[in-house]
């Protein structure tokens, strides 16, 4: 894909300006994160790094990638309620992988004394990357995808006008309306609403789990902004607090401060040093009641790597969305190559694969939030340290997608200006409630376009790798 934006890239003096009218225009518009120095204050803020122009994205595969994306809803919905896949899937991870067998513990506990919740909620982001075929043509692939806090559906909302005003600026007003509208907040922020409603008491508030430190707050402001605009009241807990003040009367109806909670909206909890003991039983309390959680936990496991490894094995899909062959070549037609490195011979053969060629495979850990993936010589001295060892049972092995590189200006607060060889991210949200056994609601709701320079393997936006990016269809 040539850039649309070439010759622009050559004019330092331009680019220079540009970036001014960009950030200012992203601080208007609310592009925000807190300061790394103070991530628990909004007195000093910062803009949310992003890309001076808007990304070229093939339309067939953003087309695809919406399509595809009630789908992957059905199916994380399927395997949220089939226990017996979920515990025979990660049967040796959670041997091996700590973190992945105190969430399946809940999940056990839970399931043992009866789910007390009848309305399930699901929020999800499935990522992907444009894989750069021999014939030098695109294909989408899914990176993974996000079942608990999928972030920057709020920042995502604000940032087309940030390129439409850079596009503006330099009189290409036919390029600027070609920029999509993206509302993911909206969708999101209805998602919730509907949970909400369907739990049945007017009263009752949404309780967001919230980090201590968050400079990410105000993408999540624009979600809680959006319901209450609806009326409905989001109150902010740390897990501490869950564990300090909340409670559930005999009916398994959660309290907190003495208000009654409808649902619960983790913006926390998807990473091992999340947790202290004290978080851990919170989780539980949480998990317990009968309020709509999302994720509950079943939905959290769905969302690990070694599903999503499993789900790429021949007649998964068939038997998890029976009846359902469209979905299913639809939902495999974006699967990368994924491996299991269960202890065997299936797993001996990856390795010894990964090790003969390392450049074609990524090694991934059971972990979210970006930065924990390992690549090339430091992979291969991973898996020479795992391979006669069943703690490799905790990784699985995917395939490296290779995305075309591309120019773009990467703006971050302190950097100066400078083109960048570049690979972008696009991400689907979803939106998913149930009631029981029916399905009321299932519908994508936006994108993400996330770009990062192509020395960084891997990390988001909030680790600091990424920045935001609009997808400028071609």
């Amino acid at each position: 894909m040539a850039t649309s934006w070439g010759s622009l890239l050559q004019d330092e003096q331009l680019l220079e300006e540009l970036a001014r009218q960009a950030v200012d225009r992203a601080l208007v518009e609310g592009v925000l994160l807190r300061t790394t120095q103070e991530p628990s204050s909004s007195d000093v803020v910062s803009y949310a790094p992003f890309t001076l122009f808007p990304s070229l994205v093939p339309s067939a595969l953003l087309e695809q990638a919406y399509a595809v994306q009630m789908d992957f809803n059905l199916l994380v919905d399927a395997v949220s309620q089939n226990s017996a896949f979920l515990e025979q899937t990660l049967s040796s991870t959670i041997k091996m992988d700590n973190f992945t067998a105190h969430l399946f513990d809940i999940y056990k506990q839970v399931l043992g004394e009866g789910i007390a919740q009848t309305v399930f909620l699901g929020l999800n982001r499935s990522d992907y990357m444009f894989q750069h075929s021999a014939d030098g043509s695109p294909a989408l692939k899914q990176i993974e995808i996000n079942t608990i806090s999928a972030s920057f559906g709020g920042l995502a909302s604000r940032t087309p006008a940030v390129h439409q005003h850079v596009l503006n600026v330099l009189s290409k007003t036919k390029e600027a309306a070609k920029i999509l509208s993206n509302n993911p907040s909206k969708g999101l922020a209805l998602g919730i609403a509907k949970a909400w409603e369907l739990y049945g008491s007017a009263n009752a508030q949404v309780l967001l789990i919230a980090q201590e430190k968050e400079r990410n707050i105000f993408d999540q402001r624009a979600i809680e902004n959006e319901l209450l605009a609806k009326k409905i009241h989001v109150i902010r807990r740390r897990f501490e607090d869950v564990s300090e003040k909340g409670s559930l009367d005999q009916d398994r109806r959660l309290f907190m401060d003495g208000q009654e909670i409808a649902v619960v909206y983790f913006r926390d909890g998807y990473m091992p040093t999340q947790y202290s003991t004290q978080n851990w039983k919170a989780r539980l309390l949480l998990e317990r009641s009968c309020a709509v959680k999302c994720p509950d936990i079943a939905t959290q496991l769905a969302g690990t790597k070694k599903v999503q490894q499993e789900l790429s094995r021949a007649g998964v899909l068939e038997m998890l969305l029976p009846g359902q062959p469209e979905a299913v070549a639809r939902l495999r037609a974006t699967f990368a190559g994924l491996y299991s490195l269960d202890m065997g011979e299936e797993g001996d053969q990856a390795i010894t694969e990964a090790l003969a060629a390392p450049n074609r495979f990524v090694l991934k850990p059971q972990r979210e939030g970006g930065g924990n993936n390992l690549y090339g010589e430091e992979m291969v001295q991973a898996l020479e340290q795992l391979k006669d060892r069943e703690e490799r049972a905790s990784y699985i092995l995917m395939e490296k997608i290779e995305p075309e590189p591309f120019a773009n200006c990467l703006l971050r607060p302190g950097s100066p200006v400078r083109v960048v060889q570049c690979i972008s991210e696009l991400g689907i949200f979803g939106v998913y409630v149930r009631q029981g056994k029916t399905l009321v609601m299932n519908k994508h709701v936006g994108h993400l376009l996330r770009t990062k320079a192509i020395e960084h393997a891997d990390g988001g936006v909030a680790a600091g790798v990424a920045v935001l990016d609009n997808p400028y269809p071609v």
